[in-house]
């Protein structure tokens, strides 16, 4: 019969631990408990806790012992997903707390296109609420601003043709400048353009919106 020297605490000497002990199943429980996500070559560290806070959704499915879902891993382990991080960051946080935080440059409308992939039916649903409020808003919350830009003959075609982000085009007024440019002869014009957004602008937007409206006024008089 083997014989096992023990401490006067009762632990075997050399200080090895017994896999049956609570410390080293607690310390394995949670090794197993964290989960590795290589979304879009960003890695990030979450718990299969936060995972399954929506069990019916991708996420929720993919960590399960006997998933459905088929991924491959990267050299750490990490599940990989080739969605963009910058939006699955505000679906992770979402069931991690519950609140839908969004950084500046997202709108709810690519959030909602992931939280649709991953089938996180709350948060799905929060978003569609959200931006039905926001289409609903009154006219009186909104408000159009004016920017005149300046440019060259030759440069027009250009600038209509690449404007975005809301942007339309609302008037061209020829402010009659002519100069020679090689051996062309170009005019100068003001370009009126108009965005609706919402009613919180002061200060200079203010401002540069009245003026190009006085263009505006100007140039139909022309």
């Amino acid at each position: 019969m083997a014989t096992v020297n023990l401490n006067p605490n009762g632990c075997p000497l050399g200080g090895t631990n017994v896999v049956g002990s609570s410390t080293s199943i607690h310390s394995i429980q949670g090794k197993d408990q964290w989960v590795k996500l290589n979304v879009g070559g960003t890695c990030f560290l979450t718990t299969k806790t936060t995972l399954s806070r929506d069990p019916n959704s991708f996420l929720s499915r993919l960590i399960q012992e006997d998933s459905d879902l088929i991924s491959d891993r990267d050299e750490t382990g990490a599940y990989l997903i080739d969605r963009d991080p910058r939006y699955f960051a505000p679906v992770l946080n979402y069931l991690r707390h519950g609140k839908l935080v969004l950084d500046d440059g997202l709108s709810e409308e690519g959030v909602l296109e992931e939280a649709e992939f991953y089938n996180v039916t709350h948060l799905i649903g929060l978003l569609k609420d959200n931006i039905a409020r926001r289409e609903q808003r009154p006219a009186a919350d909104k408000k159009r601003v004016y920017r005149v830009l300046q440019c060259q003959e030759n440069e027009l075609t250009q600038m209509v043709s690449t404007m975005s982000d809301g942007w339309r085009f609302e008037q061209l007024i020829n402010i009659g400048t002519q100069y020679n440019y090689g051996t062309e002869e170009n005019a100068e014009f003001l370009c009126v353009v108009s965005k609706e957004c919402a009613n919180t602008l002061i200060g200079r937007e203010v401002e540069s919106n009245d003026r190009a409206k006085v263009l505006q006024q100007k140039g139909s008089r022309m």
